[in-house]
């Protein structure tokens, strides 16, 4: 009996060598180290590629490809997922995405609080005013006209998005301080609930901003139901990150219960030094939602210091009604000594008292006459001019009739270190994609634009060892994809879209700096976006097979992406 079972083997084994000696395929990456994005041990092995489709992984025997590369000593892994991606300006001025994909990003998830959609005609006359150095022609008007608009266009990511709250208020309310009507609140759901059926993956909120600032909690819960209904995620910038983080945390809590959504903390931290003990609680309080059944979950990203507007650091009262009103009001003395006390004392409780006027860099104008003061601290600005930091806030907005871009120095690295422990923390840039040329080169952003998630493999993963490799590529992947609820992204599995990179472990850095900001990250190899090669040998190819991705209530066409 044991020599027939031998024997049967034997000719099953001789019959597959048979079937895949003569197989071909499209492309077959060979000899790679394979870490398949669940987190555990890698394993040596092939992946063989057909069309924009992974049909096999491990051992393939004599199948060749058509075209091969040898990944020998190389990392393979699912494209990374940027869960919080400040891309959708800078990829209509440049479709190739080029600062994230050569760190091996696939995919950007937008709509941080604003989407790109709906746009009303109202919304049209304000755009132009909130443009800075990338201008462009709205031809859109709703979220899903928005990303066809990019994939025709050519991009050479995938991209999806959050329907913003915010841009639903604007649409109906503007940016008064009031509540919605019922009437009003009915008009927002019927939004929410279209870009849904167009596929955003969920309900975004950044209420930390004007006007979403004035939304009552409510008001959110009503428009997260709509998304809840669709099987979306609720993702926020919470109403506080600072002195009160708590009850900002609370509320966004409430609103995961009362809307029965799963939910994400964008960029989870706790902003200014005073508050820094308050994080372990922060930790206590997500982790007790958890075990009550909620489905919590955030993203970070791998830097002391955050990114927002000038123009933020003001109470929310002076900017209601958009920036022409806010002008308006600069330009009052009364208004302006008003808000100048306000910064000075303790009544409000924002950027400006978390960071200091040595905390604020200075990195976008849209004036060419004050670019000079690009990388400039507000003290130093405020020094040079002979003028009060608050002074001097205000007359730069003045100035620039633009909100301005700074950089805000809010962290430390022991709080960084610790959030990325959390294993239900995956990462975003909150950035642009970028590249060192053309108009890009007129603002000096974040370093995390080009540096993300070099960052978090290279100094966190390589030389501090916070997180494992294996590990830290679960949540740049399949986190994310299973958070979002994404059918065959995150995962190197047969069926799925090959979505593909190729990096050495040892050599991965990030580059940019806060002064040198526009420097890409080294250490990747090749990356594919559905079977299509975009980086090869560290290079863009030029190729553009970028697609939409869209969330689970998209009510298209039965399959599921074109």
């Amino acid at each position: 009996m044991r020599t027939l079972l031998l024997l049967l083997l034997s000719v099953m084994v001789a019959g597959f060598l048979a079937c895949t000696a003569g197989k071909q395929y499209d492309l077959v990456i060979r000899n790679g180290v394979i870490y398949d994005g669940g987190g555990g041990e890698p394993y040596n092995g092939d992946i063989a590629i057909d069309g924009d489709t992974i049909v096999a992984l491990g051992d393939i025997g004599a199948a060749s490809g058509a075209e091969e590369i040898d990944a020998g000593g190389l990392a393979v892994a699912p494209g990374f997922i940027n869960i919080l991606s400040w891309a959708n300006e800078s990829l209509i001025e440049d479709g190739r995405s080029q600062s994230d994909i050569r760190q091996g990003v696939t995919l950007e998830v937008l709509g941080e609080g604003w989407s790109m959609g709906p746009v009303s005609e109202e919304m049209l006359d304000q755009l132009p005013l909130q443009q800075t150095e990338i201008t462009y022609e709205v031809e859109w008007r709703t979220l899903g006209e928005y990303l066809d608009y990019l994939a025709e266009r050519g991009v050479s990511c995938n991209v999806a998005s959050f329907v913003g709250a915010t841009s639903c208020r604007i649409y109906v309310i503007g940016y008064e301080d009031r509540q919605a009507t019922p009437e009003e609140l009915e008009q927002m759901r019927a939004l929410v609930r279209e870009a849904m059926e167009e596929g955003a993956v969920g309900l975004s909120t950044a209420l930390e901003y004007v006007p979403a600032i004035f939304a009552e909690t409510e008001e959110i819960i009503a428009l997260a139901a709509v998304a809840s209904d669709y099987g979306g995620l609720y993702i926020s910038h919470m109403r506080d990150e600072g002195d009160s983080i708590f009850e900002a945390l609370d509320e966004f809590l409430r609103i995961a219960r009362e809307a029965n959504i799963r939910a994400e903390i964008y960029h989870l931290k706790v902003a200014g030094e005073s508050n820094w003990p308050l994080l372990d609680e922060v930790f206590k309080r997500i982790e007790a939602a958890r075990a009550e059944g909620l489905q919590i979950t955030a993203d970070m990203y791998p830097y002391t210091a955050g990114a927002t507007n000038l123009s933020a650091s003001l109470p929310p009262w002076s900017l209601e009604g958009g920036m022409e009103a806010t002008r308006e009001r600069l330009q009052d003395p009364a208004v302006r000594r008003r808000i100048i006390e306000q910064l000075r004392g303790s009544e409000w409780q924002g950027f400006y008292r978390a960071a200091g006027a040595e905390g604020i860099m200075l990195t976008g104008f849209k004036q060419e006459e004050l670019r000079g003061l690009i990388g400039m601290r507000l003290s130093e600005v405020a020094q040079e001019r002979g003028t009060s930091p608050e002074d001097t806030l205000i007359d730069m907005l003045l100035e620039d009739e633009s909100p301005i871009n700074a950089v805000y120095f809010l962290m430390n690295e022991e709080q960084v270190a610790r959030k990325m422990a959390q294993p239900w923390v995956c990462f975003g840039s909150d950035e642009a994609s970028l590249a060192p040329e053309g108009v890009f080169l007129k603002a000096n952003p974040h370093p995390r634009s080009y540096g993300t998630f070099a960052r978090v493999l290279g100094k966190y993963v390589r030389d501090e060892g916070v997180l494992t490799l294996p590990e830290a590529i679960r949540r740049m992947t399949t986190l994310p994809a299973s958070t979002l609820k994404l059918e065959r992204r995150g995962a190197l599995e047969e069926g799925n879209f090959a979505d593909i990179v190729v990096f050495d472990p040892a050599k991965i850095q990030d580059h940019a700096t806060f002064d040198r900001p526009h420097q890409y990250s080294t250490g990747v190899v090749h990356v594919f976006v559905n079977g299509e090669q975009v980086l090869k040998d560290g290079e863009h190819t030029g190729a553009t097979p970028g697609r939409v991705v869209r969330g689970p209530g998209w009510t298209g066409a039965a399959e599921r992406e074109e």
